[in-house]
């Protein structure tokens, strides 16, 4: 590999960072391993539901872009099969939630990824 050739990391980072529903909701892609990946949100009004919370799909979209970087990391393009989500507590405007989704088994077509939103 030469200088001018971009490595897998610097192509799958420049995909997700690239990504506009992403980039609209302003999600940042902060960490990125061959099989781990750790993306970030600040909770603005824009992202609030009728509740005042944030919404659900705000929250399921910065676990999935996480779930997405992590994925594909190694330059083969992964898809999901099934995901679940279970949303435990609330936070409010201004906090900064933080996904991160891990490879925890491999078995050569199907691969299983643990996620986790969290306010640090």
């Amino acid at each position: 590999m030469t200088a001018d050739e971009p490595t897998v990391e610097a192509d799958v980072r420049e995909r997700i960072e690239s990504d506009p529903f992403c980039a609209t909701l302003g999600i940042d892609l902060v960490d990125l391993g061959p099989t781990s990946a750790r993306t970030e949100l600040a909770v603005g009004e824009d992202l609030l539901n009728f509740h005042g919370t944030p919404h659900g799909g705000a929250v399921y979209s910065l676990a999935d872009a996480a779930f997405a970087a992590a994925s594909n990391a190694q330059g083969k393009t992964a898809l999901a099969i099934e995901t679940n989500i279970s949303y435990l507590d609330s936070v409010d405007v201004g906090a900064t939630l933080v996904a991160t989704a891990e490879e925890t088994h491999d078995a050569a077509r199907i691969a299983t990824f643990r996620g986790r939103v969290y306010r640090p």
